[in-house]
């Protein structure tokens, strides 16, 4: 893809439906030539084509979804990045966010991070960080180690912080997750006792998934943008959780 391509799946992932007039408006090309990055977006399974428009896919590559809202996940890693001390042995769980704070930390040689992620472990094979992939069942559609080995991992290795992604929270329901196999590794996280950071945008809350992410009180601390409603913060305060709020 070149950068107005880019550009164009960034705009389409954060507005979930644009017509090909306004994205060529916003991009400054003809429709002619709009249409022509549109197909190949679709060809490559990036987005959808309707009459007219251009629509999100709801993805699980951790490279598409990075791009829906890019700007203010790139600022919810790097202020989590600035929690993690030289030294320190850090588990960060699948996700676009969690991929960027992995970027930052990377660059620190004193850091260990443990993962699930083989996009995050990939990504850092030059970094100067140590990186320990745990094993388990490759997951193929979120490119993540899951299941009762990925489990069994988690109980010989130990960290300080755990930065983990969320599919959705609702008072009620507290935090949930799309895929049960991603959840059961999640609650095995959170049951090390670890400090449990949720770094997520705001676009999360208000949305409801099968998969409960438990229990509520192993959850330190989170990490989002002003989208997120007064509601919610107080909710979660009234929980002890800090809750860190940034803005572009």
């Amino acid at each position: 893809m070149n950068p107005r391509q880019h550009l164009i799946l960034q705009q389409v992932n954060d507005q979930l439906r644009v017509s090909v007039s306004e994205l060529a408006q916003k991009n400054h090309v003809s429709e002619v030539t709009l249409r022509q990055d549109l197909n190949l977006l679709e060809k490559r399974g990036l987005l959808k084509r309707v009459h007219g428009a251009a629509v999100a896919l709801q993805s699980e590559d951790v490279a598409v979804r990075m791009m829906t809202h890019f700007p203010m996940k790139q600022l919810l890693a790097n202020h989590a990045a600035t929690l993690v001390n030289d030294g320190e042995t850090v588990f960060i769980e699948s996700g676009s966010s969690n991929a960027l704070l992995a970027h930052q930390l990377a660059q620190r040689p004193t850091i260990t991070l443990v993962t699930v992620s083989g996009y995050i472990a990939r990504q850092l094979k030059d970094s100067a960080c140590e990186v320990i992939l745990l094993g388990g069942i490759y997951q193929k559609k979120s490119d993540s180690m899951v299941g009762p080995l990925t489990q069994l991992c988690l109980r010989h290795v130990h960290f300080s912080k755990a930065f983990i992604g969320i599919d959705g929270y609702q008072p009620d329901a507290g935090f949930t997750g799309r895929d049960l196999l991603r959840a059961q590794v999640i609650n095995s996280v959170l049951a090390k006792g670890a400090e449990n950071i949720i770094l997520s945008d705001a676009s999360k809350f208000g949305q409801v998934h099968q998969n409960s992410l438990a229990p509520l009180a192993a959850i330190s601390r989170v990490i989002t943008d002003n989208r997120l409603s007064l509601g919610y913060r107080q909710q979660l305060l009234s929980q002890g959780i800090q809750v860190d709020i940034l803005s572009e």
